[in-house]
């Protein structure tokens, strides 16, 4: 045999030694970089949707709160607006039953003898000035109003006027023709003390809104009219009251 062929090789890198003969190791294997990032990047994409749903979650619940505080006031402004108009309504309606109280017991109103004696109830609280008695004949006129009467004048409007004229009943009519033709007034047929009496409803004139009643005594003509609206729930009472000798 050849020495240099029995001699012993060096071992070689990567190679074991075993029992004399050489085994070939397998050479090392490097770390794997791409399951690794591919972990990481996916923990970043759920961090980042969490993230964005929470954000989203607590906007939605800002937006839901602020909408609820806004309902909220509303509804309380509407409650207390309610409770206002409640209290409002009572309280008007409390004193309007209080008005209607002191108004009884109606006072009798009595006209001159000679007149036809023209009567009628009105409200205790109201006060009356005759202005022209008709004791020594002529025209009879009389002012009503609640406290105090109102100056006499056709642009100061009192609760009542009276007024009883030696006067057709049909030329007494007349003075309101041309307003009925223009609209400004309605005309009907009522009965007072179980008459026949013509009733006017609207613009009595260039300062009045009321209404009229003129009606047929004897020889003379009556006329009770309101000046205001305010007053028509007392004006038709008062027309209903209303008694005279035919």
């Amino acid at each position: 045999m050849d020495n240099h062929s029995s001699a012993q090789m060096p071992p070689v890198a990567g190679t074991a030694v075993v029992s004399g003969a050489n085994v070939v190791a397998p050479p090392p294997v490097a770390p794997s970089r791409s399951k690794s990032g591919d972990s990481s990047l996916l923990k970043l994409v759920i961090i980042i949707l969490l993230s964005l749903l929470l954000i989203g979650a607590l906007l939605l619940a800002y937006y839901f709160f602020s909408e609820y505080q806004l309902m909220k006031t509303d509804v309380e402004a509407k409650i207390d607006a309610a409770v206002v108009d409640a209290n409002k309504e009572l309280s008007d309606s409390l004193e309007l039953e209080f008005e209607k109280r002191e108004k009884e017991p109606r006072e009798l109103f009595s006209g001159p003898t000679d007149y036809g004696s023209l009567s009628f109830r009105y409200p205790k609280t109201w006060s009356v000035y005759i202005a022209r008695d008709a004791a020594n004949g002529g025209d009879f006129e009389a002012y009503l109003h609640p406290r105090e009467v109102a100056p006499i004048s056709d642009k100061t409007p009192n609760a009542l006027r009276v007024t009883i004229k030696s006067e057709q009943y049909e030329n007494a009519l007349r003075h309101y023709t041309s307003s009925v033709e223009r609209g400004d007034l309605t005309a009907t047929i009522i009965q007072v003390n179980g008459q026949d009496a013509t009733r006017y409803d609207g613009k009595i004139n260039n300062n009045f809104v009321g209404s009229v009643v003129v009606i047929k005594i004897r020889d003379k003509t009556a006329t009770l009219q309101t000046d205001a609206e305010i007053y028509r729930e007392d004006f038709d009472d008062i027309i209903k009251s209303t008694t005279f000798n035919l």
